[in-house]
Order: C-alpha cells, then sequence, then structure tokens
C-alpha cells in the first residue's frame, strides 16, 4: 500500500504587501477531492502540518461564487472534510516526518502555503530528500509555493523543470493580484522553474516532469490525484 505524505498549510491567514492579513488556509476542493481519490484508491494517507497545528479551511472555498455558483460543490467538500475531521483535528508534525516513511508528498493549496510552507526550510529539506529517491513530489495552486525553499547554495531543486501554479491572470481574476505580496507564477518563474499554463484559467491543467507533478488551480485537483494514483500503481505501491 502506497503511503501518502499530505502536507498542509498550518497558516490560517496570508500577509498581504500592505501587511494587512487576510484570513485564508488550505482551499477545500484541493484537500476534499485528493484525499478522497487517494483513499478510494487504497492508499494510505497521513495529513501533517508544521507543528502539528490543526489545519484550517478558507471559507472562501465553500461558496457558490468560487464553485462555478452552485452550492453543491461546498456542500460535498464541507461534508467530505467532515468525515474525516478526526485525521484534520490530529495531524502530525509535518517538521519532524521522515521521508523514507511515505511513497509521495502532496501539497494542496490555498493561500496558507504562501504564508509558511514557502519559506520553510524543513519542508524544503524533506523535498531533497523525496526527490533523491525519485519519489513524486506534487502540488496543486498555490501548493506549489512550497516548492520554493527546496534550494542548497543557492541553487533551486527544481531548476528546469516544467511547473505550473496559480497564474498571474488567475490571482487577479479573484482581486490579489495587486495584493499581493509576490505572485507564485513570478516566483516560480524566477527560482528557475519553466512554468506554463493551460489555454484557459480556470480549467484543468496538469504537468509532470520527472518525480514533479503539479497542478494549475482547483480543478486541476482531480487529474492531478489520478495521475498520482497512476504513477504509484505502475511501480507496484
Amino acid at each position: 500500500m502506497a503511503r501518502v505524505l499530505f502536507a498542509v498549510t498550518g497558516s490560517r491567514f496570508w500577509t498581504l504587501k500592505d501587511g494587512t492579513q487576510h484570513p485564508c488556509g488550505y482551499w477545500p476542493e484541493e484537500l476534499a477531492v485528493p484525499h478522497e481519490v487517494f483513499v478510494n484508491a487504497g492508499l494510505d494517507v497521513t495529513i501533517a502540518t508544521p507543528g502539528a497545528v490543526t489545519p484550517a479551511a478558507d471559507e472562501a472555498g465553500f461558496t457558490a461564487a468560487m464553485n462555478g455558483g452552485s452550492e453543491e460543490p461546498g456542500n460535498r467538500f464541507r461534508s467530505y472534510l467532515a468525515s474525516i475531521d478526526d485525521e484534520l483535528a490530529n495531524p502530525v508534525d509535518l517538521n519532524t516526518v521522515d521521508a523514507g516513511d511515505y511513497d509521495l508528498v502532496f501539497v494542496p493549496g490555498g493561500h496558507g502555503p504562501m504564508e509558511d510552507l514557502a519559506s520553510s526550510q524543513a519542508f524544503g529539506q524533506l523535498l531533497w530528500a523525496f526527490t533523491a529517491n525519485d519519489k513524486p513530489v506534487a502540488a496543486v495552486c498555490h501548493g506549489p509555493a512550497a516548492l520554493l525553499p527546496a534550494s542548497d547554495a543557492g541553487e533551486w531543486l527544481f531548476r528546469g523543470r516544467q511547473v505550473t501554479g496559480f497564474t498571474n491572470e488567475e490571482e487577479g481574476q479573484v482581486g490579489f493580484a495587486d495584493k499581493a505580496a509576490w505572485l507564485l507564477e513570478d516566483r516560480l518563474a524566477a527560482a528557475g522553474g519553466v512554468f506554463g499554463s493551460g489555454l484557459n484559467p480556470w480549467e484543468a491543467h496538469v504537468v509532470v516532469d520527472g518525480n514533479l507533478y503539479t497542478g494549475q488551480n482547483p480543478a486541476s485537483s482531480q487529474p492531478l490525484a489520478d495521475a498520482l494514483v497512476a504513477a504509484v500503481a505502475s511501480v507496484g505501491l
């Protein structure tokens, strides 16, 4: 049985460029949907956060406005998250986990990772360990911010790799492009990533380059999780 380290932000806010703290957390769809895909595929999932704090969902992710105008998706995500409340309430400490105990790592988005995982040297070292053993490293939407601290002597682990994530255009459409202290697309490209996106904003787009799996936005959650299930199945995990 493949073992998934579900690396979830522990932050409940995102600091904007004017210093204000925007309430956020993880994005509900990006945790609920992949978690369910992994469990249904028979994978063993462990939720972890920095310091083992209980993660918080960004309430905006449950709204009809952020789910195509329908209340149904948000209600479905909330129901699934309630069904795994014990797991969410009792995460392991992401700062102390051993990559050897897991077969892949997955980072859901939401603006939270921009606040904590993006600067976590402990998580950066963990990504080096996963990559050294050619284990999948996956992140969706703002989750790829967690890839940024994987640097050694100024050399980014994923330099030259194809990567995607929440785009500047999408950030602008949710009203934060002008408010953010930095933008994910810009930072990934500046680090040396070969950033790409789908033809249209908000449509699913998944990029795989070696052991690195990234998804552009919430709609990419399911296809990204499906790709990871296929990957571990292909090696007999």
